[in-house]
């Protein structure tokens, strides 16, 4: 397209007037051809700056699902039934006594001075 156009403007005007058209022709497909910004062409870059400034909105939302806020609200979720249930066992066990709903096991009597089993003074 440079050379063809150069030998229409060298008839119309001077050689430096021809030289300049033909320049200013054929940038825009010399910057298509050889331009890259960060391995893309630029056509891709145009089209991604393009979606950016103009077509997207400007003022995009972004959250997070942060794993340690799930771990906060699963803790809290579990103190809130722990003390849902520590009430409900109060009212239900006598005397106000805490069993947390696990049955009390009683085992053999140890001695005072016994550290090991088998071993008495």
């Amino acid at each position: 397209m440079g050379v063809p156009s150069f030998f229409l403007l060298k008839r119309i005007g001077s050689t430096s007037l021809a030289a300049m058209g033909m320049i200013l022709i054929m940038l825009p497909m010399f910057l298509l051809a050889m331009y890259e910004h960060d391995g893309q062409p630029l056509e891709v870059f145009a089209k991604h700056f393009i979606e950016t400034k103009f077509i997207r909105p400007k003022i995009r939302p972004y959250r997070t699902d942060n794993y340690y806020e799930v771990l906060m609200r699963v803790s809290e979720a579990e103190k809130e039934v722990d003390k849902i249930v520590s009430v409900y066992e109060k009212k239900k066990s006598p005397a106000g006594r805490k069993t947390a709903g696990k049955p009390v096991k009683k085992g053999p009597k140890k001695s005072a001075g016994s550290h090991r089993p088998g071993k008495e003074k």
